[in-house]
């Protein structure tokens, strides 16, 4: 596979994350908890080939640079900089939420979703928008 292709499969990788924890958090409101926990596994895993397809890629190619200027550069900053540190935060956060699940801790483990949830999400869809800004504009 050329490495060409790599960060528009990284950012398809992203969006289905996000897709699946809408799909879960949908799910669990509908009390369908067979589904949830599919979604949510699955979000997991999507994560995870991110992650590893992320890391070969820039131990490979190294930083990428944004080129764009003005009004859109700070922007772009803000928004890679929240993402970066929430991408950090976020992984200890999933592998709790999971290991609570797995001990049928329920109460502990909807509180800690309660958190996860919406910054997995953020990291997923602002990884989305960080590619689009890189690659596209």
């Amino acid at each position: 596979m050329p490495l060409s292709v790599v960060p528009a499969i990284n950012a398809c990788l992203n969006a289905t994350s996000a897709v699946l924890l809408v799909g879960g958090y949908l799910c669990i409101r509908a009390k369908r908890t067979a589904a949830h926990i599919l979604c949510m596994l699955a979000a997991c895993l999507v994560s995870t080939a991110f992650l590893v397809s992320y890391v070969n890629y820039h131990r490979q190619v190294g930083v990428t640079r944004f080129s764009g200027e003005g009004w859109v550069r700070p922007l772009y900053v803000a928004i890679l900089i929240s993402h970066t540190i929430l991408a950090v935060v976020i992984v200890p956060l999933v592998v709790q939420t999971l290991r609570l699940a797995f001990r049928r801790d329920w109460k502990a483990h909807e509180r800690l979703a309660r958190v996860a949830l919406p910054l997995w999400l953020y990291v997923s869809v602002t990884g989305v928008i960080v590619y689009l800004m890189l690659y596209h504009l």
